[in-house]
C-alpha cells in the first residue's frame, strides 16, 4: 500500500523513487529537475519536477525542535529588481520576502530556519520567532521597529547605521542568506518562482548541516519509502531496493563548509 505516502498515485516503480532519493541526497549541491530527468531516464521533465517537489515536502520533519540559545534573525528578498523612480527601502512589488533564523554555534552557524512571509508586520515577524525559537532564547535583530516588544525572549537590537567600521552585524544570518541565494542561482539557475519557493527553502535547510546529511537521507528514505510503501517486487527490484537503502544510510554530502 502506498496510500498516504509520496508514492501515492505515482505510476513510477518504487526502485525509480529510491534511485531519485539516492541521487538527490548524494549530490553536493542538490539536483535540478532536468538533471534528475537525465539520470533516471524519464520520458518527460514534468515527472522529474513532480518527484523533486514531493521529496522536498518530505525533508521537513513534523514537530522538529526549535532553535535555542543565541539566534540571529533577519529578512531578505527573492525575485526581480524593483523599477521606477526612487526604488529604495523595503519594496516587495516584484519580490517575495524570506525570513531567516540562524543559530549561533560559537563563531560558527548551528541550525537554520527559512520561511517565505507575506509582509514585515509585527504579528508576522513575532509569529515566526515564536514558531521556530525556544522561549528564553536571545534574539538578535536589526533596528526594524516591527521586531520590538518581543515577549518571552531576550531581544538584542542592533541598528545598522551605528555599526563600527569593519564590524559585521549578524554575520551568521547574512552568511546563510548569501549561501541560499548562491544555491538558488547556481543549482537552479534562479528559475524558482514565488509559489514554489517554500519547497526550495525546505531543501536548503535539509542540506545545510553537512554532519547530518547522512542521517537525514536515511530518515527521508525510511519515513517516505518504507513506512507504508508495501513490499517491493520480487527479484531484481527487491535486490535494488535493499542495496539502495544500504548505500543511502552511509551518505555524507558536505554542501557547505
Amino acid at each position: 500500500m502506498t496510500a498516504g505516502t509520496i508514492f501515492q498515485d505515482s505510476h513510477l516503480p518504487l526502485t525509480t523513487w529510491f534511485r531519485a532519493m539516492w541521487h538527490v541526497t548524494s549530490q553536493k549541491n542538490g539536483v535540478s529537475a532536468l538533471g534528475l530527468q537525465r539520470v533516471l531516464g524519464l520520458g518527460n521533465y514534468r515527472s522529474a519536477w513532480a518527484m523533486l517537489h514531493k521529496l522536498r515536502r518530505g525533508m521537513v520533519r513534523p514537530g522538529r525542535d526549535r532553535l535555542r540559545g543565541r539566534v540571529e534573525v533577519d529578512e531578505t528578498y527573492w525575485g526581480g529588481e524593483e523599477t521606477g523612480t526612487g526604488a529604495t527601502g523595503r519594496l516587495i512589488e516584484e519580490k517575495t520576502i524570506v525570513i531567516v533564523a540562524a543559530e549561533c554555534d560559537g563563531k560558527g552557524i548551528g541550525r537554520v530556519r527559512l520561511r517565505r512571509i507575506p509582509d514585515l508586520t509585527r504579528s508576522t515577524l513575532h509569529g515566526f520567532i515564536a514558531q521556530v525559537l525556544e522561549p528564553g532564547s536571545i534574539v538578535c535583530t536589526d533596528g526594524l521597529p516591527a521586531y520590538m516588544e518581543l515577549q518571552d525572549y531576550i531581544h538584542e537590537r542592533r541598528v545598522q547605521r551605528h555599526q563600527k567600521r569593519g564590524e559585521h552585524l549578524m554575520p551568521r544570518v547574512h552568511r546563510v542568506v548569501s549561501l541560499m541565494k548562491r544555491w538558488l542561482l547556481g543549482t537552479h539557475q534562479g528559475a524558482v518562482g514565488h509559489a514554489h519557493l517554500d519547497y526550495y527553502l525546505d531543501e536548503f535547510t535539509f542540506r545545510f548541516k553537512p554532519s547530518q546529511i547522512g542521517l537525514a537521507g536515511q530518515a527521508l528514505l525510511q519515513a517516505r519509502a518504507t513506512s507504508r510503501a508495501g513490499r517491493p517486487r520480487a527479484g531484481q527490484d527487491a535486490h535494488q531496493t535493499t542495496t539502495l537503502r544500504g548505500r543511502l544510510s552511509n551518505v555524507h554530502t558536505p554542501m557547505f563548509n
